[in-house]
């Protein structure tokens, strides 16, 4: 994908050092207007921009499609993977969702495990999913 994202609006938030960075695209070809089926990809950044070496261990997501919540998602890692980010380590992946409305959005928070062992939450910053021509 690499050079796509950079056309795509992106959301960003840091919190404690770690920045989660995440920027949606439409799906046209997963999506079905008739049957209120619209698919979108979310492309995410994790960055460590702190000295401390940190693990994600869990994400939870809530799904909302115009403007009621219509799904929660909780569990280990992101997309298989519960990556370790030293100093100015990055992890980068690609997830999708689906909404029922032309317009919606998501957000959450994953867990950080810190070295001393304790866990921290780290924003998920909200990002909007929003069928393209609602935006003319």
């Amino acid at each position: 994908m690499g050079h796509m994202t950079e056309f795509l609006p992106k959301y960003s938030e840091t919190t404690r050092d770690i920045r989660v960075t995440v920027a949606p695209e439409y799906i046209a070809e997963a999506s079905d207007e008739i049957a209120s089926q619209y698919a979108f990809a979310y492309h995410v950044k994790i960055e460590n921009l702190g000295a401390e070496t940190v693990q994600l261990i869990e994400r939870h997501w809530k799904i909302y499609s115009a403007g009621k919540q219509i799904g929660e998602v909780v569990g280990p890692g992101v997309v298989g993977h519960q990556p370790v980010l030293a100093e100015g380590g990055s992890f980068e992946y690609t997830s999708g969702s689906e909404i029922k409305d032309r317009d919606g959005y998501m957000e959450g928070t994953y867990s950080f495990q810190g070295q001393d062992g304790r866990l921290f939450f780290v924003v998920i910053p909200r990002f909007y999913l929003i069928y393209p021509t609602a935006i003319n």
